[in-house]
């Protein structure tokens, strides 16, 4: 509509500007139109004057049609555009762009490193003499994801080009996605960790008297002058490192031309390393040269013994009653609600084969759909990175993962031998911080 109107608009403009033409010269030369000139501007006028009936006819189309949609808007209804458009919006937030998955490795080999790295190898292939050094790649959310508000990174990938199966040999890893993602622009970050607080609040009445609390005769009481309960929390100040995680890959020059495999090679093991190790830390860093405080390590965290098998249940029963146990405490000591328990593979496996007298599994059995079922409504991330026989029921959103500066992939020769070898490395690091800002929030389960 916006079309015809600017359509209409220039035609009215045009025999406006023919016939001021005409009488501008007729002006300028002191006389009157002749019959001729006359004939013209009148023609002019006319068409003017259809093209202007026109335009305010398509003005007017224009304004009902968007008061119909205006009107359609506040009763919600949404046309197809806007649906397209919101679900599009959906996979934003998911981690996904614009319909598609975008990887760590695909946005590398779309990258305008990449583009210059092999613009500066003829025909795209690197010869045996050829030095090859990229820029670095920088990825400002490498750990907290290549959409600002998802994980959009560190999601599993339909992967192309050279499978090496990636399934077989890493875990997948979700506790990154229960912690609270920060960024930091320090190399050491200072926080306060809440180690206990006294909830005071109560019902106050209407203060009875103006004078101070204290004063008088009787003294007046905190009743009588409306006092309001205080209060409080424990704190201590912690101080936490930002530490670097990296590794690289070697690869050959003849496969740094193959923009599937470099992107394969990046996601199934790089990115995937990089994931790996990184949960290893927020689990069970100890703290000591550049490892992360990890959970495990944390004073002030809550404890629950092991439970024994209640007659007349299944083997393994007292190991769900433990977790179950967890779960209160972190509720009513540490005053969080649980959203997640971390277990090793061995114990989860444990779990899942508990089956009541019958023989019938408590958690789908081998038929069931593929992933973990919940364990008393908390999902369960598996970790390799936990003791086997302990769990970690908590509120993980009272710790707080870092992400610092920076995070990089870049490819050189530059390193041993590798020039006259014909093989570059792929390096990918990322730095960052972890924190427990609360540790009674978290309980560790004794499972046998």
């Amino acid at each position: 509509m916006s079309d015809k109107i600017a359509q209409l608009a220039d035609e009215l403009r045009k025999h406006l500007n023919d016939a001021k033409t005409i009488a501008a010269k007729a002006d300028d030369e002191g006389r009157d139109f002749t019959d001729d000139e006359r004939a013209a501007v009148t023609a002019a006028m006319a068409k003017a004057q259809d093209a202007k009936k026109a335009l305010d006819a398509a003005k007017a189309d224009g304004a009902v049609r968007d008061a119909i949609k205006d009107l359609g808007d506040a009763v919600g209804l949404v046309d197809a555009q806007a649906e397209e458009k919101n679900r599009r919006e959906q996979a934003e937030h998911d981690g996904y762009k614009a319909g598609t998955r975008t990887s760590i490795g695909e946005t590398f080999i779309t990258s305008e490193q990449y583009k210059d790295l092999l613009s500066s190898a003829p025909n795209g292939m690197f010869a045996k003499d050829m030095r090859v050094q990229s820029r670095p790649l920088g990825y400002k959310q490498l750990v907290t994801g290549l959409s600002p508000t998802s994980g959009g990174a560190f999601r599993t990938e339909d992967y192309r080009g050279l499978l090496v199966g990636p399934e077989q040999f890493f875990r997948p890893l979700t506790l990154r996605q229960l912690v609270t993602g920060g960024t930091t622009t320090s190399d050491q970050i200072e926080y306060a960790r809440v180690t206990g607080w006294n909830n005071a609040a109560a019902p106050v009445p209407e203060a009875v008297t103006a004078a101070a609390l204290g004063s008088g005769n009787p003294v007046v009481t905190p009743a009588q002058a409306g006092v309001k309960p205080e209060s409080g929390f424990s704190t201590v100040r912690v101080t936490t490192p930002v530490r670097t995680i990296a590794h690289w890959i070697p690869v050959t020059k003849r496969a740094l031309s193959d923009a599937a495999q470099v992107r394969t090679l990046i996601d199934s093991f790089l990115d995937t390393g990089l994931e790996e190790e990184l949960e290893d830390q927020m689990i069970a860093g100890d703290g000591t040269g550049e490892n992360f405080e990890g959970l495990a390590n944390v004073s002030g965290t809550q404890t629950q013994a092991a439970v024994a098998d209640p007659a007349g249940k299944p083997a393994g029963f007292g190991r769900l009653l433990a977790i179950r146990r967890a779960k209160t405490k972190v509720r009513t000591v540490g005053r969080s609600v649980a959203n997640g328990v971390v277990i090793h593979p061995n114990d989860l496996e444990t779990l899942d084969e508990i089956s009541d007298m019958q023989g019938r599994f408590y958690f789908g059995g081998p038929s069931g759909a593929n992933g973990t079922s919940p364990l008393w409504g908390l999902p369960v991330i598996e970790s390799e990175a936990a003791t086997p026989g302990q769990a970690w029921v908590g509120d993980f959103r009272k710790a707080i993962l870092w992400d610092r500066e920076q995070s990089s992939v870049t490819v050189t020769d530059s390193h041993a031998d590798f020039f006259v070898r014909n093989l570059v490395a792929i390096l990918a690091e990322m730095r960052a911080a972890f924190g427990v800002i609360q540790p009674s929030a978290f309980c560790k389960v004794t499972l046998v």
